[in-house]
Formats: C-alpha cells, structure tokens, sequence
C-alpha cells in the first residue's frame, strides 16, 4: 500500500514536469521588452523617392490567437543585408514563439501558414517592444507577402502583418 502510493506520487511529480516544460504556463505571466534600434545604415535620411527601394513593405499586425499589436517592415540595409524590423510591438509570451515570413497576403488561420509555406527568421526576442530579425540572402522577398508571430511548439499562429508598399510620402 505504502510503495503503490510512493509510485503514484513520483509518476504525478514526473507528469506534472513533463506538463510544465511543455506548456511553459509562466510564461503567460512574463514579460520581455526589447528596444533595439535600427542599424545606422538603414536609419540615414531617406528622400520619398527613396523610401520604396529602402522600405519596399510594411503591415500592421492583426490578431489570430493572441492579442497583438504593432507594424512589421520590411528593410534593405544594403545591397546584401535585409531585416524584418517589429515596431511599437506586443503580444503574448509563450513557449517556442518564432518569427515567419509567410507566402500568403495573409495569413488568419494556422493552416495558412503551413499550407503557403514560410521562412523562420528566429525565435521571438521579446512579445513587446521593437527588434530586429535578419532575413537569409537567399531569400526571395518577392514570394513573401506577410509577417507571422508564430508557436512552434503548439502550431499556432498568434499574429499576422499582411505586407503592402509603403505610402509615398
């Protein structure tokens, strides 16, 4: 009797961890801010003739799963370096969260996501505040239309900022 509920409790201790590890549930209470700038190269004056070749796209976020706000942008440091740039950005926390580049104009379901197909730029740095993510120089932007706040761990898509050109100014 003693030993079945010695194993009885140390299989809830193994379950109740496994639990914990996958579901992160103090993560829905944990907040992490970043503010990194803009690299100086993309940051220089830009005429409004100009601002199309340095910023060809952004979009603002639209809630899926979680409430999230805030603007993606699309950005050309230079001739080889472009990022993905999230700005006055906030959202849940949450376990495994990425950030994608999704083939489709938007994307407000999971299986968009995963049926248009998508590029990881990296886990989410922070669920508020505005950051930075390096897009690979083998990417063709041209075949991706919108920014997606993605779980891996669970397949959800929290957020999507369909991409459009910038207003001339």
């Amino acid at each position: 009797m003693q030993q079945s509920k010695l194993i009885s409790g140390s299989i809830l201790v193994v379950v109740v961890a496994i639990a914990w590890y996958l579901f992160r549930p103090e993560l829905l209470f944990v907040n992490r801010t970043v503010n990194e700038a803009l690299p100086v190269t993309a940051a220089a004056t830009r005429t409004a003739r100009d601002v199309q070749s340095t910023v060809p796209a952004t979009g603002r976020f639209h809630s899926v799963s979680h409430e999230t706000t805030g603007v993606a942008t699309i950005h050309h440091l230079n001739d080889s370096q472009r990022l993905v740039r999230l700005t006055a950005f906030e959202t849940s926390n949450g376990p495994d969260v990425r950030v994608y580049l999704v083939a489709a104009q938007d994307a407000a379901d999971n299986e968009t996501v995963t049926r248009a197909g998508f590029v990881d730029l990296g886990a989410m740095k922070g669920n508020k505040g505005d950051q930075n993510y390096e897009v690979p120089a083998n990417v063709d932007l041209s075949q991706y239309q919108s920014v997606t706040i993605w779980c891996r761990r669970f397949g959800v898509n929290f957020a999507t900022a369909p991409l459009t050109p910038p207003k001339q100014i």
